[in-house]
Parts: structure tokens; C-alpha cells; sequence
């Protein structure tokens, strides 16, 4: 056996070196329990259950294999020491009594004394040996008590469901065929202990599983409404902390910040909204003055910039619409596309769509369409030729939006998810926008628990790519 010494020595090197000697131990054993956790179920529910059916299994396991080998191996060993000490008696009574008057008397005490059906037959053959039974400890047994005590030859019938074993034995000038019951060489009643056994587990069992489900179903309700809140659904309504104290502590925590969220989402709406009615007011005053000043050079100018201010003052909302609360409903894609078909006339761009699935899905239709409208829209604008391919799998809608346009640069497409942002060295600088669209965009498919990501399209400009829960 290999012998590992620790490299100890004084100062840090030496616990340096010493817990990588460790680590370089427990990497095959981590490496092990890697392997097997691949084929270990990974939901919760499943993983309880098999640690309290394991040891159960286990434990019976042991309890069997010492039974058998023990108790019912002992058992039908003893049982067929006393069979077989019987009929070693019996062939001694033959052999001291032989004359025929006395063979009346021998059968009719095996039979009364010793519960054994005897008979003495002329000295025929033996039969052929049978075919052995795959698993009999009686056989096996009964046959080396046999060969122990009487030895001579014999011939044994212990197959099949029969209640008697059959034992002949060649004596000097006779055959003594004995007929005996199994249960008094063979421990018969080991099954009903088995049953017992496999009865009271199976039905502790019952109990385990239901008192486990109780115990993960507040788990389980806990991830669906956290999973339904993260995707901007309301959480159900009969959902409460219960069950033990820890998940208790979990759903009151998820409670609580759910409704922090929400008083936060509340007060930056109405923060904004409060802004753009301010912004509301100074235009309304601006075009006020407008319409009593004289020059039309100025009025044009002022104009251009009251137009600028309302674009981003409706940016302003949308952003704040965004996170605004909608409660989920059904969504028709294909609508949405031929609506989108006729905004591609508008701007004069070609436009093909794909949709593999069903077209309906479950969302905040109000966000999910200014979602779209904001993604293609800005296709539309630098653009040529859009492409949009919609795939709804099971639980998952994968929209992908292709153009051929100038494109973003790689290491610029995170910046243009910021409020405020636009990269006008990429796009057309006469073109008027606050920078909030992709802003609102990844909102709102964050508030759906999915994202929007930005790629380099195969058409040789940009694609986007949004995912979404549906």
C-alpha cells in the first residue's frame, strides 16, 4: 500500500502545500460523485423520496440475507435432522425386527409417533435422479442429512408445490419408501414473515410519501410564484407561507419582497408621470407663445424643438408604461405581423415573416406589443429589408429579427440598452429618437423573464433575438 507523507514545513508555504496534497486526494472522489450525479433525478420531490426509500431497502435488505442465511437455513437444518434421525430409527426397527409379522407394527408406530408414512417394498431399482431445483435449501439440506446419518443409497423428491417430500433408501433386500410432510423438514412459514416485512414497509412507505408531499408542496407553490412574478404575472391567489418553519420564512421573505418591488415600480411610474405633466405644461406654454410671435424663422425653430421635447416626453412614458402593471393575456402574433406588414409599406422597406407554432401566447399584450413594435420599428428606420422568424415551442417563444442595415459593433450593443443612448455614428444622424426603445424592449421581455439580445444577422446588418416565457 502506497504511503503519503505531508510535505510539512515551517511558515506559509508549507499550508499552501499541504492543502494542495489534499485537494490532489479528493479530486477522484469528487470526480466519482460528479459521475453519479449525472444519473441522480434533480428534482427535489424525487431526491427526498430516495433518501428515505434507500435506507429502508437497504436496511430490509440486511434484515432478509440474515434471515435466510441464519435463522431459515438453521431452521430447515434442525427440521431435517429430526426427519432424518426418525427414519434412521425406523430402518433400525427393520433391521431388528425383519420377519414381515413385525413390519405391521413398525408402519403403524412411524405413522402415530413419528407423523411418517412407511413402506417397505421389494428390492426394485431406484429411480433416475431428477433434475435438481435451481434454489432449494430442503434438497440440499435434507441430502447431506441423509448422506450423513443413514448413508446409503437414496432417492429424493423434494420438487414441486407438493406438501410431502418423498424419501426411498435401498437396504440390504428391500426399499423403504417414506412419505413425510415438507413442513416437518422445511421452515415453510418463512414467507409469512417476508410478507410482514414487505407489508409494514410498503405501508410506512405510503406514509413517508404522503407526509413528503405535503412537506414539498409549499416548495413547489413558492417556485411558481416567484417563477410567475418574474414573469410579470400576478402570483396566485391562494398562495400563503406554509409547511415547515424554514419554508415559511422563504415564502413570508418572497412575499415581502415582492411588495417592495412593486412600491418601488409604483413610485418611479408616478415619478415619471409626474415629470411628464410638467413637461406637458411648459410645451402647452410654449405653443402659447408661439402662436403669438411674428417671425416665422423663430416660430420653425421653436417648433422643431417642441417636437423634439414631446418625442422624448412620450419616451419619458413608454419607459414608464413599461413597467407599469397589465395583467397577462392572450397575444396573437399573427396580428401583430400584419400590422407590422403595413408599417414596412409605410417606410417603404421589404418585410417577410415565419411563424412556426402556435401564434397565440401568454403575455402583457399592451407591453409585448410595444416590445415588437420598438424592435422592428427600429429596423424599419435603418433598413432596407427586415426579416422576422417566430418560433413557439413547448413554454418558450424565440423571436429573431433580421436586417440589413449598418449594423452595431460588437463591443457597443450593451450600451444601447441604456436609457438615453444612441450610436450616431452607426445610424442616421437625421433621424429623431430619444435612445429608449431598445431600453423598453429589454424591460419589458425582462419583466416577462426573458431577454433581448443583439447578434451579427447573416443579411449582413443586426439581429436581434428575444426570449420570452409564453
Amino acid at each position: 500500500m502506497a504511503r503519503y507523507e505531508l510535505p510539512f514545513a515551517h511558515g506559509h508555504g508549507a499550508v499552501v502545500r499541504a492543502a494542495r496534497f489534499w485537494r490532489a486526494l479528493n479530486r477522484p472522489w469528487r470526480r466519482f460523485w460528479r459521475g453519479i450525479s449525472r444519473f441522480l433525478p434533480k428534482r427535489l420531490y424525487a431526491r427526498s423520496l430516495i433518501i428515505v426509500i434507500a435506507p429502508m431497502i437497504l436496511l430490509q435488505s440486511v434484515i432478509a440475507f440474515v434471515f435466510m442465511e441464519r435463522h431459515w437455513q438453521t431452521v430447515t437444518q434442525r427440521l431435517s435432522q429430526a426427519v432424518t434421525r426418525d427414519i434412521a430409527a425406523v430402518i433400525d426397527l427393520i433391521e431388528t425386527y425383519p420377519t414381515e409379522e413385525d413390519y405391521a407394527n413398525i408402519i403403524r408406530i412411524a405413522q402415530e409417533r413419528l407423523s411418517l408414512r412407511v413402506s417397505i417394498e421389494p428390492p426394485d431399482p431406484l429411480p433416475a435422479p431428477g433434475p435438481k431445483p435451481f434454489f432449494s435449501i430442503l434438497d440440499q439440506t435434507l441430502s447431506e442429512e441423509i448422506t450423513h446419518q443413514i448413508n446409503r443409497p437414496f432417492w429424493l423428491d423434494t420438487v414441486g408445490d407438493s406438501n410431502v417430500v418423498e424419501i426411498r433408501i435401498q437396504l440390504a433386500d428391500k426399499v423403504l419408501r417414506v412419505f413425510a410432510r415438507r413442513s416437518q423438514a422445511y421452515a415453510s412459514n418463512t414467507h409469512i414473515f417476508l410478507l410482514w416485512m414487505v407489508g409494514t414497509s410498503l405501508v410506512l412507505l405510503t406514509i413517508a410519501v404522503a407526509f413528503l408531499r405535503n412537506q414539498i408542496k409549499p416548495i413547489l407553490q413558492l417556485a411558481e410564484a416567484a417563477e410567475s412574478f418574474g414573469k410579470g404575472r400576478p402570483t396566485p391567489s391562494d398562495f400563503r407561507p406554509r409547511g415547515a418553519e424554514e419554508v415559511r420564512r422563504a415564502g413570508s421573505a418572497f412575499l415581502q419582497m415582492r411588495e417592495r418591488i412593486e412600491r418601488q415600480i409604483e413610485q418611479r411610474t408616478a415619478m415619471l408621470t409626474g415629470v411628464s405633466h410638467d413637461l406637458r405644461t411648459i410645451l402647452t406654454r410654449f405653443k402659447l407663445q408661439l402662436a403669438l410671435a411674428s417671425t416665422k424663422a423663430d416660430m420653425k425653430a421653436l417648433d422643431q424643438d417642441i417636437e423634439d421635447m414631446r418625442s422624448m416626453l412620450e419616451g419619458y412614458l413608454a419607459f414608464a408604461r413599461g413597467e407599469a402593471s397589465e395583467d397577462p393575456g392572450t397575444f396573437d402574433l399573427q396580428t401583430c405581423f400584419e400590422r407590422l406588414a403595413e408599417q414596412a409599406k409605410l417606410h417603404e422597406c421589404a418585410f417577410k415573416t415565419r411563424l412556426n407554432g402556435s401564434p397565440e401566447i401568454t403575455v402583457r399584450p399592451n407591453a409585448f406589443a410595444r416590445l415588437l413594435n420598438n424592435v422592428v420599428g427600429n429596423a424599419f428606420r435603418y433598413a432596407s429589408s427586415v426579416e422576422v422568424d417566430a418560433r413557439h415551442g413547448t413554454g418558450t417563444l424565440l423571436i429573431t429579427v433580421d436586417d440589413d442595415g449598418p449594423g452595431i459593433p460588437e463591443e457597443m450593443r450593451e450600451d444601447v440598452f441604456k436609457p438615453f443612448v444612441r450610436l450616431d455614428t452607426a445610424r442616421n444622424q437625421d433621424e429623431s429618437g430619444t435612445g429608449l426603445g431598445l431600453s423598453i424592449a429589454r424591460d419589458i421581455a425582462r419583466s416577462h423573464g426573458g431577454d433581448v439580445m443583439l447578434e451579427d444577422s447573416p443579411r449582413g446588418g443586426l439581429r436581434v433575438v428575444v426570449r420570452v416565457p409564453a
